[in-house]
C-alpha cells in the first residue's frame, strides 16, 4: 500500500519558504435550518401571484420570490433529473424536451422560526406538498486572529513578530 500524499502544501497556507502563515480569520457559527419543498415545474401559482401576460407564474418562481420578500437568506429552485414524490410514478426528463410532470425542490436556508413562519404564511401555496427541513449551521469567515490562550508558543511568537 502506497503512503498517503501530505496535502497541507495544498490547504494550509504557507509562505514562499515553505512555513506554514498563522490563522489569519476566524470561523463562527450560528444555527439555521433548511426546507425543502418538492413539487412540479407544471404546478402554478395563483392569480394574485402571478404577474404575467401569458398565464400562470410557476409556484416554483412565486415561492422564490415570496421568500426574498420575506427575507430569507438563500432560496433556490433546484430541477430534477429523475425522480418521484408524493409516492408519485417515477418520471424522468428526457432528452430533447423537460417534463413538467419530474419533481423539483425549491430549497430556502433561515432562521427556524422565519421558516415556520414563511410556511404558515403560505401556507395554500404548500397545500399538498412534501416538505422536509434540516438543521443546518451557518459559517462566517472573517478576519481575526488566535486568542492568545489557544494559541502555542510557537504562534504567539510569531504573530509577534
Amino acid at each position: 500500500m502506497r503512503p498517503s500524499p501530505d496535502l497541507s502544501a495544498i490547504f494550509l497556507p504557507q509562505s514562499s519558504e515553505g512555513t506554514l502563515l498563522t490563522q489569519t480569520h476566524q470561523l463562527t457559527s450560528r444555527e439555521i435550518g433548511m426546507i425543502r419543498i418538492y413539487l412540479k415545474p407544471a404546478d402554478k401559482a395563483p392569480p394574485a401571484l402571478s404577474k404575467s401576460r401569458w398565464g400562470a407564474k410557476p409556484l416554483y418562481r412565486a415561492l422564490v420570490t415570496q421568500a426574498k420578500a420575506d427575507g430569507i437568506i438563500n432560496a433556490v429552485a433546484h430541477h430534477t433529473h429523475y425522480g418521484f414524490s408524493n409516492h408519485g410514478p417515477v418520471r424522468e426528463s428526457g432528452a430533447d424536451l423537460s417534463n413538467p410532470h419530474l419533481t423539483m425542490c425549491v430549497e430556502l436556508i433561515g432562521a427556524k422560526d422565519q421558516l415556520e413562519l414563511f410556511c404558515r404564511t403560505h401556507g395554500a401555496l404548500l397545500a399538498d406538498k412534501v416538505i422536509v427541513y434540516k438543521h443546518l449551521e451557518h459559517w462566517h469567515v472573517g478576519p481575526g486572529s488566535l486568542e492568545h490562550e489557544d494559541a502555542s508558543a510557537a504562534q504567539r511568537a510569531a504573530e509577534a513578530q
